[in-house]
C-alpha cells in the first residue's frame, strides 16, 4: 500500500536500525502515525536531544552526558581492573550483574577482515594510552564469542601481557537451563575450559 511517499520515507529510516525488518518498520510507522502531533513531535525531539546532548566519554569512550562517564567519575569503583567490551551496550548486560566493580573501555567494535574493520580502526590505541598513564593490575576482555571477538581478544592480549597486567577473558559456556543436545561445539568446547570444581 505504501503509495504514500512520506510513510515510504518513515518505513526506511526505520529499517535502518539494526535488526528491524519490513514488518517491524512498517508496525513503527503507523505507531508513529497514529501519535497525536504533540506526541509526535515529543519522540522527535527526544531523538533530536539525545544525538545533541549524548556524546563518549573521554576516558573509557562509554556514552555520557558529560565529559567523563558516571562510571569513570565514580571513586568507589576499581580503577586498577578494565573490562575491555565491544560496545557501550555491554556495559549495561554488566552492570545488571552488580558483581563487577572496576571500570570499562569501549573499543567500539572488533577487528574484522572480512568487513574491512582493523585494529586502527577500534578504540585500542586509547586503551594502550590509559594502561601507560594509570596503574592497572588487570584487564578483563568481554568480547563475544565469535570469531571476531577471540581474534580482537588475543590482539589485545598480545599487545598488554609484555607490560605485565593481568589479562583475562570472560568464561563462556551452557547458560544455566541449558541442555547439551540443544548446544553446539563451541559452547560445549567453551563449557568445558571454564569448568570449576565443586
Amino acid at each position: 500500500m505504501s503509495t504514500l511517499p512520506s510513510l515510504e520515507i518513515l518505513i526506511e529510516q526505520f529499517r535502518r536500525l539494526p535488526s528491524v525488518g519490513r514488518r517491524s518498520a512498517e508496525r513503527m510507522a503507523y505507531a508513529i502515525l497514529d501519535y497525536s502531533k504533540e506526541e509526535a513531535n515529543f519522540f522527535a525531539n527526544a531523538i533530536i536531544e539525545a544525538k545533541e546532548n549524548i556524546k563518549r566519554c573521554k576516558v573509557c569512550h562509554n556514552f555520557s552526558e558529560d565529559e567523563i562517564c558516571p562510571v569513570c567519575s565514580d571513586e568507589s569503583r576499581d580503577h586498577s581492573v578494565i573490562c575491555v567490551v565491544e560496545d557501550a551496550r555491554d556495559i549495561i548486560s554488566l552492570e545488571k550483574v552488580k558483581d563487577y566493580l572496576g571500570v570499562y573501555h569501549v573499543i567500539g567494535g572488533t577487528i574484522s577482515p572480512m568487513k574491512g574493520v582493523s585494529p586502527e580502526d577500534l578504540n585500542i590505541k586509547s586503551l594502550m594510552y590509559r594502561l601507560s598513564n594509570d596503574d592497572i593490575s588487570e584487564i578483563i576482555i568481554a568480547t563475544n564469542p565469535t570469531v571476531e571477538g577471540e581474534t580482537t581478544a588475543l590482539y589485545i592480549s598480545r599487545l598488554v601481557k609484555p607490560l605485565g597486567i593481568k589479562v583475562t577473558r570472560l568464561a563462556y559456556g551452557m547458560p544455566v537451563g541449558g541442555e547439551l543436545d540443544h548446544a553446539d561445539e563451541v559452547t560445549i568446547g567453551r563449557a568445558i575450559e571454564g569448568r570449576k570444581e565443586l
